[in-house]
């Protein structure tokens, strides 16, 4: 983005120094006031952005992202329980599949 920046400035600059050659400047009627302009701030515009950086500490354990975190043992295993119970909505009550499991030794 920079470089695009400086490569249109640079060449609008360039565009001005050659019609600069070639225009004549116009004068102003002798009754006219002419306007000058203001002093800028030139700091604000020289600012640079300050980059912040946010520092990642890798974790020294991947765990998975399961509630409750425990470790059912050997030989364990998953017991289920499937139902269908009824859920009131705005558009009507409808009928849904349910599932309970659990872990028990094996």
């Amino acid at each position: 983005m920079m470089r695009i920046v400086m490569a249109a400035v640079s060449a609008a600059f360039v565009g001005l120094l050659m019609s600069g050659a070639v225009a004549q400047a116009q004068t102003a009627p002798p009754g006219m006031r002419t306007a000058q302009a203001a002093p800028t701030d030139m700091s604000a515009q020289q600012r640079r952005r300050v980059i912040r950086r946010v520092l990642v500490y890798p974790r020294q354990e991947w765990r998975p992202p399961v509630y409750p975190q425990y470790n059912p043992g050997r030989n364990a295993v998953r017991d289920c329980t499937a139902t269908y119970v009824q859920e009131y909505r705005p558009s009507g009550t409808v009928i849904t599949p349910r599932m309970n499991c659990y872990w028990r030794p094996g």
